[in-house]
């Protein structure tokens, strides 16, 4: 009887300890946080993750711990975000296109040639549009914090290098899982591909597609660059990642204790955006060393390009709420004429 007892005892004692130790509650208790992502720990946005373990741990005094995932260990950023909605993963940092099933307005970022500069992309993600769309979270078991930077997807393949419209066509190149993308490249004569981001080396590497498109930090983490032979500038979307936690997880935990995960994401955030350009225009260099041959896009192309999707855009323009869209463009056109 003794041992039972006993049995018993260690089994209270652990359900207690896990409770203590476990992912949410009041302020002064114990938290773990278990964050995930796609790409790599070198990657800025791997190095961001770090930045904001390194800030929470030390606001907290050690009291909240980050566990950060590298290299979709917990899935790709569709499995994590579901795992965010079921409540077993605290947070994960995705572009907005996997978003686009859960939320289908933030499809206007995956709207093509929509940013001329970097800037005018903050304007608007920091901004009255950005937290609109943030807003729209909670309601399917997520909370967003803020947008951290993917950045402009550029065009890698093994065939030939793309200069004008026309050099798109044939090319089987692997995109992200939106219907935006896949209909902007069907548009310029292409055959879009999706899947997951962890096959995408292995896909190019067999020939099962040509090509694929990221930004330039992106392309030499994963050293694409080893089965491409060409790189064009094409800078044909600017992709955001946006810093969403579990709102179970986030319901849990005390005023305070949000306020420091908050402000922690978004001071990373900062860090983030401003490795990221760092890092492209070292990726550039980088690039041309490994002897990938890149070629430029002139502004005219990139314009003709634009022409040629046109009614792609007004398609999604419809689709995506005429009002939402027309404030995005309001919005560019403030931020670049500031």
């Amino acid at each position: 009887m003794k041992r039972v007892w006993g049995s018993v005892c260690v089994v209270l004692c652990l359900v207690l300890v896990t409770a203590a130790c476990g992912t949410s509650g009041s302020a002064g208790e114990a938290i773990v946080i278990k964050a995930g992502i796609g790409l790599n720990e070198d990657h800025p946005q791997g190095q961001a993750l770090n930045r904001f373990k390194e800030i929470v741990e030390e606001k907290s005094g050690g009291r909240i711990q980050v566990r950060p995932y590298f290299s979709a260990q917990l899935g790709d950023d569709l499995k994590m975000t579901e795992a965010l909605q079921a409540g077993v993963q605290e947070v994960t940092i995705p572009s907005t296109s996997p978003l686009v099933g859960i939320v289908p307005e933030f499809g206007i970022f995956d709207l093509p040639f929509v940013f001329d500069e970097e800037e005018e992309a903050d304007a608007v993600l920091d901004g009255a549009l950005g937290q609109k769309i943030l807003d729209k979270l909670p309601e399917h078991g997520l909370v967003g914090l803020t947008y951290w930077e993917n950045g402009y997807r550029n065009l890698t393949n093994s065939r030939r290098p793309v200069k004008r419209a026309e050099d798109f066509r044939g090319l089987k190149i692997r995109t992200m899982q939106t219907d935006v993308h896949l209909d902007a490249f069907k548009a310029l004569g292409s055959n879009p591909t999706p899947m997951p981001f962890s096959e995408v080396f292995t896909a190019l590497e067999s020939g099962t597609v040509d090509g694929q498109e990221n930004p330039l930090a992106t392309i030499v983490s994963n050293k694409f660059y080893e089965v491409q032979d060409y790189l064009s500038l094409t800078k044909h979307v600017y992709t955001p990642f946006v810093f969403l936690v579990s709102k179970s997880f986030w319901d849990r935990l005390s005023p305070e204790d949000q306020q420091l995960i908050r402000e922690a994401a978004i001071e990373a955030g900062k860090y983030e955006r401003e490795l990221n350009r760092k890092v492209n225009a070292e990726s550039l260099e980088e690039l041309k060393k490994q002897g990938i041959k890149i070629n430029e896009v002139s502004p005219e192309e990139r314009e003709r390009m634009k022409q040629i999707i046109q009614p792609v855009i007004e398609k999604y323009r419809k689709k995506l709420g005429e009002d939402l869209v027309s404030q995005l463009f309001e919005e560019v056109e403030k931020a670049r004429n500031r």
